[in-house]
């Protein structure tokens, strides 16, 4: 782990990717308050999103934040891993409702980009074009849950030819140990810091 080492970013190449922070999945009284909400508060990772957003705002760097949101039918979810089933069997994640909604303290702000997808992990076509048009190719990347949706994106931007930083400390699993082994795999596919140790 790079801890104790700041890291500088040139703005210009770098996107802070800010992972599924929808109430159902980090709020309190979201579908999956009972997995994850422990220990986003245990380890802060609002505050911490938060404030790693300002930063890299503040010194114009590009934010792009990822929602997995779908029809109040399901028409477009493809059940093909439990997780996404639990979602269906939960009646979660509807576009357009309150619970897919961002929440509050991590709000887009003009200028950010909001990508919606329908898969657990956020890289896909729509973000593809966003880093080749802005000319980014380096992503820090933050959010819940780690050992899912976080690591499924990382692992799409290192085989997409990203440069990947996966901001350690504003991310969290349902447990520590589940955080804790999928940070030590990440290790060997990019490079882990703390919000401490980002300089943009």
């Amino acid at each position: 782990m790079e801890k104790g080492h700041a890291m500088r970013f040139d703005p210009s190449r770098t996107a802070v990717v800010s992972i599924h922070n929808q109430r159902d999945v980090i709020g309190p009284d979201g579908a999956f308050a009972h997995l994850f909400h422990e220990q986003i508060t245990a380890r802060n990772v609002v505050g911490k999103l938060s404030g790693l957003l300002d930063q890299a705002r503040t010194a114009g760097a590009t934010i792009i934040y990822t929602r997995i949101a779908f029809a109040p039918d399901y028409s477009d979810l493809v059940p093909n891993s439990p997780l996404l089933q639990l979602v269906q069997q939960a009646g979660a994640l509807v576009d357009g409702t309150e619970s897919a909604a961002i929440i509050q303290p991590l709000l887009p702000g003009p200028g950010d980009a909001v990508i919606t997808n329908q898969q657990v992990g956020g890289f896909g076509t729509e973000l593809a074009g966003l880093l080749e048009s802005g000319g980014i190719d380096t992503l820090l990347i933050a959010g819940v849950a780690t050992n899912i949706s976080v690591e499924s994106t990382a692992r799409a931007a290192v085989d997409h030819g990203c440069r990947v930083v996966i901001v350690e400390d504003a991310c969290s699993a349902a447990t520590e140990a589940a955080h804790a082994a999928s940070i030590e795999s990440l290790g060997l596919l990019a490079t882990i810091t703390g919000c401490a140790d980002i300089q943009i």
